[in-house]
């Protein structure tokens, strides 16, 4: 099964299983993640879903509300009051213990902000997405102020990251946030705590938001090449 499909996979199984009618819920960033908003959209226009109040992580997420006719809130508004039923998102890294490294998509502040208010929280993610020790291939992002940037490096440096300013891709100068941050993304030579980490990170005068998760554990729906997806809570 193509990487593609497996995300498909992922997404389908996780919102069949676990989504229910009347629920407040996250909906993530990222190309699995969509595939989640693709079929919460589809179980509503077939009248199998009713009464859900989304709460999209991104532009990315918002947009695809708007085109689906997914009736979407802020996290402050009345009708989801500060807190979610459910989130399910997708991630960039995910360890053993379903810690994970999320944020590849530069929306970590607000997917934390979701998982961290949910009362149940789901990962869907291709087999590709699974690794032994986080932060070794795929970069952590640490989100800082702009002020913050040259200090910020330095603090990285001294708990031994290896530190890259986010460069954007068809935009000349670094990614931007949707809250106007900087993003460093930083890897490491050898195995770390993630979740001494993530604390750790946040300590640093300046971040904002770091893109260790580890203090909501989720379900994790990993879709395999073979066609199935394994549900590992």
């Amino acid at each position: 099964m193509e990487q593609q499909k497996m995300k498909e996979a992922a997404g389908k199984a996780a919102v069949d299983a676990l989504v229910k009618s009347g629920m407040k819920l996250g909906l993530g960033t990222g190309s699995t993640a969509i595939h989640v908003i693709y079929r919460v959209g589809e179980l509503l226009r077939e009248g199998k879903l009713q009464n859900i109040r989304a709460f999209p992580t991104s532009f990315q997420s918002q947009i695809a509300c708007e085109k689906l006719g997914i009736p979407a809130f802020a996290l402050n508004a009345p009708e989801l009051g500060g807190t979610l039923d459910l989130c399910i998102d997708g991630a960039d890294e995910i360890d053993r213990e379903n810690r994970l490294i999320k944020g590849g998509g530069g929306a970590l502040l607000i997917e934390k902000l979701a998982a961290y208010n949910s009362a149940a929280y789901a990962i869907v993610a291709d087999e590709t997405k699974a690794v032994e020790n986080l932060g070794l291939s795929f970069p952590v992002p640490v989100e800082v102020i702009p002020e913050a940037r040259i200090p910020a490096v330095l603090a990285l440096e001294k708990l031994g990251a290896l530190v890259q300013l986010r460069e954007a891709v068809r935009k000349a100068g670094p990614v931007i946030t949707e809250h106007g941050n900087l993003l460093l993304d930083i890897r490491f030579q050898e195995p770390v705590n993630p979740g001494t980490l993530e604390a750790e990170l946040n300590r640093i005068p300046g971040v904002v938001e770091n893109g260790f998760f580890t203090e909501n554990r989720p379900v994790a729906y990993i879709a395999r090449g073979d066609g199935t997806v394994e549900v590992r809570a």
